[in-house]
């Protein structure tokens, strides 16, 4: 169950970055995306990436050149059929995934792995909408891709135990460590992050500490990178209110209810990082 040929569904923001990581560390990999200007953006945002890099003298033109050798662009799911893995890293939306992996179910080889990046929806779920339900897994990266080490590889009751394997070994090729957990909403890192900032936000909307306050509070004193508003900025406050609604449906508690206030500014558009505007203004550099 070697894993040498790498598919990826989606070139945005996490999609690209999946993409980038697999193509530099030798895999011959495919991004899919819906548009040829969808794959064109994502390609010049890896593009971007590196040169940054290059400029900061942690990559090489060699790095790069490598990267775009190993790394293909595409708008036809049937550029996947032969994957080994195929990573999907497409919308948040159970509808959309359910289509998407029926549709790949019939185009990729039987052999196939099928890994999910979600955030929050069910690996057993998503595995029920493929005829290969033991070969389905969930591979949950951070953003942004190539700079954060972590991937959370997550199991169900029907994964196959040499499936696991594979997808954790690929893992590591690709420069990343593990942390192998069960398929329950929110995995780990989200189970324990989106109540943290989503009480950060609360703490705000009460008024009982102004933004910078509270993100400097947990900066100096816990030692955070970030403090929780410019992390929910980063994270997407769309994401961070979707991320919540699937939580506290699953289990009832307050501490998943999204705040009033997370709603009216995903309602209005603010969005955070990704619309410019969030807890922070985005047009300026850094953020203010």
């Amino acid at each position: 169950m070697k894993i040498e040929r790498v598919g990826v569904v989606g070139c945005g923001l996490m999609g690209s970055g999946i993409a980038q990581v697999s193509a530099a560390a030798g895999f011959p990999t495919v991004v899919r995306d819906v548009s040829p200007n969808a794959i064109e953006k994502g390609l010049a945002s890896i593009r971007k990436t590196i040169d940054s890099a290059i400029e900061k003298n942690k990559a090489t033109v060699a790095d790069r050149e490598r990267v775009f050798a190993n790394l293909k662009g595409t708008t036809e799911l049937k550029d996947l059929a032969d994957c080994d893995l195929v990573i999907e890293a497409a919308t948040e939306n159970l509808a959309l995934k359910r289509d998407l992996f029926q549709t790949l179910d019939g185009i990729v080889k039987l052999e196939g792995i099928f890994a999910s990046n979600t955030s929050s929806l069910s690996i057993t779920q998503i595995s029920t909408f493929t005829k290969r339900p033991d070969r389905v897994v969930g591979l949950h990266f951070f953003n942004p891709v190539p700079r954060m080490e972590l991937v959370e590889l997550i199991d169900t009751v029907r994964s196959d135990a040499a499936v696991i394997a594979s997808v954790d070994t690929w893992c590591k090729a690709v420069g990343k460590t593990v942390v192998r957990c069960g398929d329950t909403t929110g995995f780990v890192v989200n189970r324990l992050l989106v109540p943290y900032m989503l009480d950060a936000i609360r703490v705000f909307e009460q008024g009982l500490a102004r933004r910078d306050d509270i993100d400097q509070a947990m900066r100096l004193g816990c030692g955070h990178p970030m403090g929780p508003l410019l992390l929910a900025d980063y994270v997407g406050l769309d994401t961070t209110w979707a991320i919540s609604e699937v939580m506290f449906e699953e289990f009832k508690e307050p501490r998943f209810a999204a705040p009033p206030l997370l709603k009216r500014m995903v309602l209005s558009g603010m969005h955070g990082r990704k619309t410019g505007r969030g807890f922070y203004d985005w047009s300026t550099n850094p953020p203010s």
